[in-house]
């Protein structure tokens, strides 16, 4: 940081009750000044008596006094013009008690006017000559000039703080004297530029608003040259640069950076023909001689008095001395209104008038370098376009971490992609919501990145990482997967929480189902499947058997002609439909054969029951289940191994959870072992403390950490057997684009993720309201359904296990009705075969038996006569059921309307 000791400057604002060392004999010929009398006194001539008081090291201010002094002589050579100078020395301040009234304004014999050209101004003396109607002003004859001008800009450009490079000590003074005062800027003032303050400069934390240098052109060149070759132009719509005079076309790097504001002097300024303006130091002289001028022109006019005055003197009833003072106050103002070299401030400051073009690129489109501005003692004026407003600039930490921070990278190359800098691009969840941030904040930012979170260590008590990089100051924020702990609470400040509640997680691979096409057969056990083919057959025949012996079964009874006959066939026939739900059709007539079709259909039921339900079971269980459902069925076994990442979050949960483990077996121990304590409260079978965390931390160092969650991602992709512990929004972040992965167990240690700064900033404040506005817009919403997406997993087999039962699971049961259609093709085939067959051999058997006449077959119409009816059937029979060519039942029928036998 750089060493400014604001203390001292305090020490000189300090103006009130401050005396200065005189010399007794005063070089211009006046005599010392003494006490004043205890009564105020008129006396009227045309005499002006004008006191100026200036810094005891302000040469220039004197030496001008002089000069216009007595050039006056000459000019207002009609009254006489007598003038005090008085030196004020700050540095006598502290040892000096009495005010400064008593020690200054006494020792006048009279007194027409006060021209304070301090650097300050008093505000004690003020007081005690505006309260006696004596006037007062307080003229700037110093660079302060320049630098209001620069804090005019500034400010219109929305900045907020700046480092002011001026060109030498002098003008350094004068300009903390103005920002004491006053000023609203948070500032820094750096006298030139050294090495030291160089690298200061960019160390320095927050990066100020803005970078202003106040110069002649000849040191411009040489201060500009050091920020340039040190690399500090690297925003340079940052840089203001102020020149003290007319040469600034002559600079150097006048149209390198166009977007920097150059502000260069008016030359219109020159309004007075004997001013040459040759810098702005001859328009400081015009400014005060003009201003003189004016004052003794309103004396000369007018018959005012001298004034003597008695500190402290609060009666002023002379009405006509109170009357004059009216008019000589309203004349002298009316005077400095019409002057165009000067104007008044709102604090009844006298400042020289001074207009600055801002020369600017216009909307940073282009190299042109446009007059945007005037800067004058009324503000800024815009001539063409606004210029560009100054937005924060901070320093954010980040850490690398999938989905809140990575580098971007090409798809089809998988290449890191670079900027115009050459640096590596970045992407995520964090980066998104800075962006966010720095929209509604109006800032820019430079992201830097930190290996880890940062951790505090055991023998110093310092951070690294990114908290270590914020406490130093290098950084501004941190926007990160930071989680609020407590131990970091005590070092930086959170604001908020930008994310819900985070944890830890368990990713496994997804185990692989044993899927089968046939998968419903094995519901059931071949044994089991063997008995009911047993029971199916032993049923079929034992319906056949009863069919045949059975005295009231449809065989050996007279029941309608239309009654089921329980051959063998037809019996196993009944048994297999007997497990559809359409049944097995009508039963068996015997009460001894219906009473085993309904002990088989009790069996069938039972049977179709528990097929049911096991099979729905099976179903249910092939649904990948992983082999560990928790973190303690995880710590109960050896054969899956499991680990984190080195020095991660999730490392120092286990860690912290370990040592809880043996602070409270210490404690335990302590207490049962204590002779004192009650032994039958602690008689107890098992111990109540788990060392489960003891022997998680135990295996994960046997196993070995890992140097990255990619790599643990990695490793669970590509075995069964590997179970990684890490960062639950990590994990789900993968498993949306990854249908391998699957979470383990519910999640456990959950802290929010939060943006943290550094203590005490102001910036806790205003983030606090930009997450507020965000959320009110569902921003956070939005991105977190951006990076945690299912939909990214893209066509996953089996992606979501409430989708139902797939075909690969019940294949078979297609497969099987497929196969039974063709089953069914083939018998069809062998029907038709069989039957061409079987007509072919009966009517070669017809052909050679003619005791047994066939029976011929024809068509008639009826009501016909019996001897039309004959010569039909002679001349166009057809023998039934033979013949060449298939012929279906229904055309055999609608022939079939008379039969005859010869």
């Amino acid at each position: 940081m750089l060493k400014l000791i604001f203390a001292f400057f305090i020490l000189h604002s300090i103006l009130i009750g401050t005396v200065l060392a005189q010399d007794d004999e005063d070089d211009d010929g006046n005599e010392q000044i003494h006490p004043t009398a205890t009564t105020a006194e008129i006396t009227i001539s045309r005499v002006i008596e004008i006191v100026f008081l200036h810094e005891t090291d302000h040469e220039n201010f004197t030496l001008a006094v002089d000069e216009i002094m007595n050039s006056f002589a000459s000019k207002h050579a009609d009254i006489e013009i007598n003038y005090r100078k008085i030196p004020y020395d700050r540095q006598l301040n502290e040892k000096l008690k009495e005010s400064a009234c008593e020690t200054l304004l006494d020792r006048m014999d009279k007194l027409s006017i006060f021209v304070d050209g301090t650097l300050t101004g008093s505000a004690e003396i003020r007081s005690e000559l505006q309260m006696q109607r004596i006037p007062y002003f307080n003229f700037d004859f110093s660079t302060q000039s320049f630098v209001k001008m620069m804090e005019s800009y500034i400010k219109f450009r929305s900045g907020l703080d700046t480092v002011f490079i001026l060109q030498d000590e002098t003008m350094v003074d004068e300009a903390l004297y103005f920002f004491i005062t006053g000023s609203e800027l948070r500032v820094i003032v750096l006298n030139g530029l050294t090495l030291s303050s160089i690298e200061n400069l960019k160390a320095l934390r927050p990066t100020p608003d803005s970078y202003s240098i106040i110069s002649d052109t000849i040191n411009m060149d040489k201060l500009f040259k050091k920020v340039h070759d040190n690399g500090l132009v690297h925003l340079s719509e940052r840089w203001n640069l102020m020149f003290t005079d007319f040469n600034a076309k002559k600079f150097k790097y006048f149209n390198m950076y166009p977007e920097m504001s150059r502000l260069l002097p008016n030359e219109s300024v020159c309004c007075n023909p004997t001013c040459t303006c040759s810098s702005l130091s001859t328009l400081k002289f015009e400014a005060l001689s003009s201003f003189l001028n004016e004052v003794i022109s309103v004396y000369e006019r007018n018959d005012f008095p001298l004034f003597k005055f008695t500190c402290g003197n609060e009666s002023f009833d002379n009405f006509i001395t109170l009357e004059r003072s009216e008019k000589l106050s309203s004349d002298l103002s009316m005077a400095i209104e019409e002057n165009k070299l000067i104007y008044v401030d709102s604090e009844s400051k006298i400042w020289q008038q001074m207009n600055f073009n801002v020369y600017t690129a216009s909307n940073n489109l282009s190299n042109v370098i446009e007059s945007v501005a005037i800067i004058d003692g009324g503000g800024v004026r815009i001539l063409k376009e606004q210029p560009k407003s100054i937005s924060r600039f901070f320093r954010i930490g980040i850490v690398e971490a999938i989905p809140w921070t990575y580098r971007k990278k090409d798809p089809i190359t998988n290449r890191v992609i670079l900027n115009e800098q050459n640096e590596a691009t970045w992407e995520g969840y964090c980066i998104d919501f800075i962006e966010a941030l720095a929209n509604e904040m109006n800032f820019t930012y430079e992201l830097v990145l930190s290996k880890t979170y940062g951790e505090k260590s055991p023998d110093d008590g310092t951070f690294d990482g990114a908290i270590g990089n914020l406490i130093a100051g290098e950084i501004d924020i941190i926007v990160a997967a930071l989680k609020m702990t407590a131990e970091r609470e005590e070092y930086v400040d959170f604001v908020p929480p930008y994310f819900e509640q985070t944890g830890i997680s368990i990713v496994m691979k997804k185990p692989i189902p044993d899927r089968s096409l046939f998968k419903f057969m094995t519901v059931l056990r071949l044994e089991v499947w063997l008995s009911i083919c047993a029971a199916i057959i032993a049923t079929a025949f034992v319906i056949w058997i009863l069919e045949i012996f059975s005295p009231y079964s449809s065989r050996n009874w007279s029941y309608d002609e239309s009654c089921r006959e329980f051959t063998l066939k037809e019996s196993f026939w009944f048994a297999l439909t007997s497990f559809t739900p359409q049944g097995g059709g009508e039963v068996p007539k015997a009460f001894s054969g219906r009473i085993v079709v309904a002990t088989y259909w009790l069996f069938v039921v039972l049977m179709l029951a528990t097929f049911t339900a096991n099979l729905a079971a099976f179903l249910t269980v092939e649904r990948m289940q992983t082999p560990v459902q928790s973190l303690e069925q995880l710590s109960r076994q050896s054969r899956i191994a499991y680990t984190v990442v080195e020095a991660s979050d999730t490392h120092q949960y286990f860690k912290n959870m370990k040592h809880a483990e043996d602070k409270l077996y210490e404690l335990w121990k302590q207490t049962t072992l204590n002779a004192s304590t009650d032994e039958s409260l602690y008689r107890v079978w098992d111990y109540p403390i788990k060392e489960q965390y003891s022997s998680i931390l135990m295996s994960i160092e046997n196993t070995k950490t890992l140097p990255n969650a990619s790599e643990g991602f990695r490793l669970v992709n590509e075995r069964d057997d590997f179970a990684f512990i890490h960062d639950v929004g990590e994990i789900k972040y993968e498993m949306a684009r990854n249908c391998n992965f699957s979470l383990v167990g519910d999640t456990f240690g959950e802290q929010p993720y939060a943006i943290a700064v550094q203590q005490g900033s102001s910036l806790q404040d205003d983030l606090t309201r930009a997450m507020i506005e965000l959320q009110k817009k569902r921003f956070n919403e939005d991105l977190t359904a951006k990076y945690w997406n299912s939909s990214l997993k893209g066509d996953c087999e089996n992606s979501d296990d409430s989708e139902g039962i797939t075909l690969e699971s019940l294949g078979g049961v297609f497969i099987a009705t497929i196969f039974g259609l063709l089953i069914a093709m083939l018998v069809l085939i062998f029907e038709v075969y069989y039957y061409k067959r079987k007509a072919k051999k009966e009517k070669q058997k017809t052909n050679f038996n003619s005791s047994s006449p066939p029976a011929y077959v024809t068509t008639v119409q009826p009501f016909e006569s019996y001897e039309h009816t004959k010569k039909v059937l002679k001349s166009n029979n057809i023998l039934l059921g033979h013949g060449d060519n298939f012929v279906p039942v229904s055309v055999k029928k609608s022939r079939l309307s008379f039969v005859i036998g010869e």
